[in-house]
């Protein structure tokens, strides 16, 4: 899992206005929460964020802020839809050996069946770990599965120190049968309701309209 230190400071403007006038200054507004502490309302530098926020939401952060230090994990984050910017940040306070429930990303591993197709059912798994140690993402292997195969949460390789929450039944990756030609017509047909994109064929000479230059 990735580390990074990042300075902020304290915000002294709340609201929309506030929010406002600290995300033209260059800095995104935040809230430090957690621990039975009081809300901490803090703003960080907006460049910096965004390339920390690059190696995956559950960086861990080291916020400087007025000469001290504190452990913490991004865990809402809004967007501004168009800009792609921040508009805000909570972010959750953690100590060192504390347990943590994330969400890693799943990523395949592998080639599957060419017989079959593959339908990845999850793409994130939760788990609990260690604040200072949470793993980047797992891997699924999905080398040599067959048509009808598949994996299941609890059948998927945690790093050590990693525990799965949630139903270890959940269906995480299945192979399926590919369709064959007849079928995709098919689906197609029903889809078009029977209407073909075919242009129509008429015998003969064609119908000249009135009023249409011979």
């Amino acid at each position: 899992m990735s580390e990074v230190r990042i300075a902020a400071e304290p915000r002294t403007e709340f609201g929309k206005g506030g929010a406002r006038r600290t995300r033209r200054a260059g800095k995104v507004p935040a809230v430090l929460y957690g621990h039975g502490t009081a809300p901490r309302h803090i703003a960080l530098p907006a460049r910096e964020f965004a390339q920390a926020i690059k190696h995956g939401i559950n960086t861990l952060l080291t916020i400087e802020i007025e000469g001290g230090s504190e452990l913490a994990l991004p865990k809402a984050l809004q967007r501004d839809p168009l800009k792609g910017t921040f508009d805000h940040v909570d972010l959750l306070l953690v100590r060192k050996g504390e347990k943590v429930t994330v969400e890693v990303p799943v990523t395949l591993v592998g080639e599957a069946s060419k017989e079959g197709m593959v339908n990845q059912d999850l793409a994130s798994l939760t788990v609990e770990a260690e604040a200072t140690n949470i793993p980047d993402g797992v891997e699924v292997s999905i080398e040599g599965l067959e048509v009808g195969g598949h994996v299941l949460a609890g059948e998927v390789k945690l790093p050590a120190g990693t525990t799965l929450i949630g139903d270890a039944e959940a269906l995480v990756v299945s192979i399926m049968a590919a369709p064959t030609a007849a079928q995709v017509e098919a689906e197609l047909a029903e889809a078009t309701g029977g209407i073909t994109t075919e242009p129509a064929v008429v015998e003969g000479e064609p119908k000249v309209e009135a009023g249409a230059a011979s």
